[in-house]
């Protein structure tokens, strides 16, 4: 890539991978709806979590990444909502566990439609997103060349990567699935999911922009 030097592009794609694999919002969303409606809610959903990464791209093309990061209101408010979007996704697993109901059974087009607006929703919502284009991307920019050519560039680099390992997760979620057939495993693993999504509210909210 003339883009960017051979080097540059070796740290930042080990970079982009690790923060990838790392467990997250995003990892876990994919992965629980891949066990409870199957892999092809979880390849949506990660589908709605890359649209949200595709969406900081552009803002991180053209600068708006950074005024929201440095504008202490508009931050606070995505990251706020990004974690009571996540506590109530908490809160509804493990409702959903002490009521020991069934997971209700859509029809293939709006379970599909859901799990990729709701990770829309966890995508936009994730603070670490915002910093990620603000604080890691612009270190590995070249002020020496096309910046916007860049940003997209290595933008569009993080998007792919990243929805390749979504999908990974989302099928090592439908493996889930036949365990979560038996109710006890269902309503423990429904509980330490919400337990887990609220950890990670609680996480998102302790997030502090860059001063």
């Amino acid at each position: 890539m003339d883009l960017v030097s051979p080097s540059t592009l070796l740290a930042y794609v080990g970079l982009v991978i690790a923060i990838s694999v790392a467990p997250g919002p995003n990892v876990l969303f994919v992965m629980t709806q891949s066990a409870w409606r199957g892999p092809r809610a979880g390849f949506y959903a990660a589908a709605g979590i890359e649209t949200a990464n595709s969406v900081y791209v552009l803002f991180s093309a053209i600068g708006l990444a950074g005024l929201i990061a440095a504008s202490g209101a508009a931050f606070e408010f995505i990251k706020w909502a990004g974690a009571i979007y996540l506590a109530w996704l908490g809160f509804q697993a493990i409702r959903s566990s002490f009521l020991n109901r069934e997971t209700p059974v859509l029809p293939t087009g709006e379970a599909s439609s859901r799990a990729y607006r709701d990770g829309l929703m966890v995508g936009l919502g994730n603070p670490k997103t915002i910093l990620f284009f603000l604080a890691l991307l612009p270190q590995f920019i070249d002020p020496a060349r096309p910046i916007w050519s860049q940003s997209l560039a290595l933008g569009a680099i993080a998007v792919s990567i990243d929805l390749v390992v979504q999908v990974l997760y989302a099928l090592a979620g439908g493996a889930l699935s036949k365990a979560l057939s038996h109710k006890p495993v269902k309503r423990w693993f429904e509980r330490g999911v919400g337990g887990a999504f609220i950890g990670l509210a609680v996480a998102a909210a302790l997030v502090r922009r860059a001063a």
